[in-house]
């Protein structure tokens, strides 16, 4: 079964009550959105993408790991992300995430 994505003009809701789950919202060729789910304790491994990212925390509290070192989100911080850098995540509390990359013909 597909997923169903939003399209263009659609409202999506966010962080509805009851839904903790991961879940694509929106993919075209040039730009990913995904709404990520990460229950306290989980912890997702380092990883990269091609392309400029963002992470902001709709909910909870989440640890993202770079080689700059821990990155801390809480509800309503974002953090920006250049393409190729590696992070993982881990959730200090159960959180959810909205995920934006900005696609490359790598990631494609």
């Amino acid at each position: 079964m597909a997923t169903k994505r939003a399209t263009s003009g659609e409202v999506i809701d966010l962080v509805t009550p009851g839904d903790a789950s991961t879940r694509a919202l929106v993919k075209t060729d040039e730009l990913e959105v995904l709404r990520l789910a990460v229950p306290r304790a989980k912890t997702i491994d380092t990883h990269q993408v091609s392309g400029d990212l963002t992470v902001q925390c709709l909910e909870g509290r989440a640890a993202l790991t770079t080689p700059d070192g821990d990155i801390e989100l809480g509800a309503g911080q974002l953090v920006y992300l250049a393409g190729q850098t590696p992070h993982g995540v881990r959730g200090i509390e159960d959180t959810r995430l909205l995920v934006t990359i900005c696609l490359r013909p790598k990631d494609r």
